[in-house]
């Protein structure tokens, strides 16, 4: 009979042993590209798409190359509409999480109290707040709203801003600084609780809308300062085989991102091809600038050809940016610049 310590020996060398575990594999281009895009899945898509707010398609169009006038020149990192930098905006309406409580809460009827909710948990900790604007739509059982003012605290806190009321237009207030830091993240949940004013009485009114339009700069986005040559993209043009940009045009429609990206429908990528032998490497009056290296590799390559270091890559030699305008994963519109999206140029490297 087997002692006991034999007899577990040979059980472990019967029993299956545990796989060791695999590293996770790489991301997928589309994984990538939504990342880029600061989603962590393709958003499920509006099935009722709210508005648009005017403002982010004011913002929008400002950016893109096709509607901005002529000799604008963007700031890849300042929203100079609104005159802060950043270079994400994101118009947040009220989410409604704390409509249940019935002291504070936001009703249908006329009152002179509410409580809003806006849901930031999309905004990423290094993005640093540079505009926070609360804009409200009141409606007020009378016309008259002069003298009437409008609290703003946190739940359980003192009042932090007070502003005055304007009669028949949005209300809008500035919450960074006596609500949000500039020089901090901003909170996953901003819970805001509302109150009017109007010397000793108490004026009553409807909330019909409320939301968030919050301004971001995340410095991991801003380029490097570097020059740019203004002009078309020069698509095609030359011998069919040297180097030069191809046309490539990105629908939103085709890869199924209709649903959820607001505009543009898609945008001219382009891409690079053809050959970088001689004379094709050497620069040209006009042309995108050349390396003396991938001119010395010319040469090299055409003196002796074969399985060596090869003849130079056709690459981009200058690229332009895009703006964005898509609904988060969180319902929110949001506006953002991406850098080096378009390929205006190539050039042999």
């Amino acid at each position: 009979m087997l002692p006991v310590r034999h007899l577990l020996l040979l059980l472990l060398f019967l029993l299956p042993s545990t796989p060791p575990a695999r590293a996770p594999a790489p991301p997928g281009p589309t994984a990538v590209l939504l990342q880029a895009l600061g989603l962590h899945q393709v958003p499920p898509g509006v099935p009722t798409p709210r508005p648009v707010p005017p403002v982010m398609w004011r913002l929008f169009r400002r950016r893109d190359p096709h509607e901005a006038r002529a000799g604008y020149r963007l700031r890849p990192c300042h929203v100079e509409e609104l005159g802060v930098a950043g270079n994400i905006v994101r118009h947040i309406p009220d989410s409604g999480l704390f409509s249940g409580s019935p002291e504070l809460a936001r009703t249908s009827g006329l009152c002179p109290k509410w409580t809003v909710a806006f849901n930031l948990s999309a905004v990423d900790p290094a993005e640093r707040p540079t505009r926070a604007r609360l804009e409200l739509q009141l409606e007020a059982e009378k016309e008259d709203t002069r003298g009437w003012e409008l609290s703003i605290a946190l739940p359980s806190g003192p009042e932090l801003l007070r502003v005055p009321v304007p009669p028949g237009l949005p209300l809008r207030a500035d919450l960074l600084g006596p609500v949000l830091a500039a020089n901090a993240s901003a909170p996953r949940t901003l819970r805001l609780v509302l109150a009017l004013h109007h010397g000793a009485s108490t004026p009553r009114a409807c909330l019909a809308e409320a939301s968030l339009l919050l301004v971001t700069l995340d410095p991991r986005l801003c380029p490097p300062p570097r020059s740019r040559r203004h002009t078309e993209p020069g698509v095609g043009g030359g011998p069919g085989g040297t180097c030069r940009t191809r046309r490539l045009h990105v629908s939103f429609r085709e890869v199924g991102w209709h649903r959820w990206v607001i505009a543009p429908r898609g945008f001219l990528a382009n891409f690079c091809q053809g050959a970088c032998t001689l004379p094709e490497a050497l620069p040209v009056p006009g042309g995108p600038p050349v390396l003396n290296h991938a001119v010395v590799r010319a040469l090299m390559n055409a003196a002796a050809p074969g399985p060596g270091a090869g003849p130079p890559c056709c690459v981009p030699a200058r690229l332009s940016p895009i703006s964005v305008l898509f609904f988060d994963n969180s319902d929110n519109v949001v506006l953002r610049h991406y850098e080096d999206m378009v390929v205006d140029e190539c050039g042999c490297r």
